[in-house]
């Protein structure tokens, strides 16, 4: 999107849709129509940013499942690029823009040789769309920004490249025998088990940001994000009956990878002369994991959790970013 990340926000962990900050390696054709009408065609390198795990639900284990890795990310190499393609109309009252991605997903070996084979490529794609409207009726230069993006096979399109695509987060409990609760999460653009073939995810998302100029000097944002991630029947049946999850889950529970993530935050800017700004961005943000019960989750050195058994449980976290950027 023309915004990237930031439809009005510093924080860098919003989801509904694709961006980098550092750009991408790409080949681009744009044709301008005049009148601010534009179209854009590219071919642009994948690996960097835009390929997720693809996983082979044989190799999972009991941690990797508690730290939302449901099985080997097993990544084939990028044998394609990403096809991308958009229309723009930039203009006076703001913009409009649509655009669509291919996105190749080519996994490695079911084992250790190539003799074991491999599953044919799928093709993944992502269609967005995005609308900016500027000077509403609430103030000069007030601003709303907001694009909601649809992937199947391409989460990256919407779980953005800043973004984590695995998630274990820790939180109280009220469950009797349990040490801590857990929400466990991961993102991967296929599913697939030795001797079978790609089951591609499907995400959907949303984002947006409003703008208010309260005088030359300071501005507030409210902004917030949506994502669902969603497997088909078939990966969650892999999944769910995968070695990692079957050692994790206790009896009684319920296994469901599906998941939400969403985000509100509010940001202040000052800008007391010109090309020195001072902020502070409030993000809060939730887990909306849909798996039921508890897991006996061996040792976690990485984040010091012991061994032990954890309530599954939808988590949340909040963060506040303070930030003097001067620019040269």
């Amino acid at each position: 999107t023309p915004w990237v990340n930031y439809p009005g926000n510093n924080f860098d962990g919003l989801a509904g849709g694709g961006g980098t900050v550092t750009g991408v390696n790409q080949l681009s054709y744009t044709a301008d129509f005049g009148s601010g009408i534009t179209f854009t065609v590219s071919a642009q390198d994948a690996t960097a940013y835009y390929q997720n795990n693809l996983w082979n639900v044989a190799g999972s284990t009991a941690a990797g499942v508690i730290g939302g890795a449901y099985g080997t990310s097993n990544y084939g190499g990028n044998v394609s690029p990403d096809f991308v393609g958009m229309v723009r109309v930039d203009q006076a009252w703001g913009l409009f823009q649509a655009s669509f991605a291919a996105h190749d997903n080519h996994v490695a070996y079911y084992g250790a040789s190539e003799t074991s084979g491999h599953p044919a490529d799928k093709w993944g794609w992502a269609a967005q769309l995005a609308l900016s409207i500027k000077n509403i009726p609430t103030g000069p230069g007030d601003t709303i920004s907001f694009q909601g993006v649809y992937t199947n096979g391409a989460s990256r399109y919407n779980i953005q490249s800043l973004m984590p695509n695995s998630y274990a987060m820790y939180g109280s409990t009220g469950l009797a025998g349990a040490y801590q609760s857990l929400g466990i999460a991961g993102v991967g653009d296929s599913v697939f088990t030795t001797g079978g073939e790609q089951q591609l995810t499907t995400t959907y998302g949303v984002r947006g940001a409003y703008t208010h100029n309260w005088n030359p000097a300071w501005n507030t944002a409210v902004y917030g994000s949506w994502a669902a991630i969603r497997y088909n029947g078939t990966a969650k049946g892999l999944i769910c009956t995968s070695p990692g999850v079957v050692a994790a889950f206790n009896a009684g529970s319920t296994c469901n990878p599906d998941f939400d993530l969403a985000t509100i935050g509010l940001i202040t800017r000052w800008t007391p002369v010109k090309n020195l700004t001072f902020s502070a961005d409030f993000a809060y943000s939730w887990l909306d994991q849909k798996n039921t019960g508890s897991v006996t989750a061996p040792a976690a050195a990485a984040v010091a959790k012991p061994g032990a058994v954890y309530e599954l449980k939808d988590q949340t976290s909040a963060v506040l970013l303070l930030r003097a950027q001067r620019n040269f």
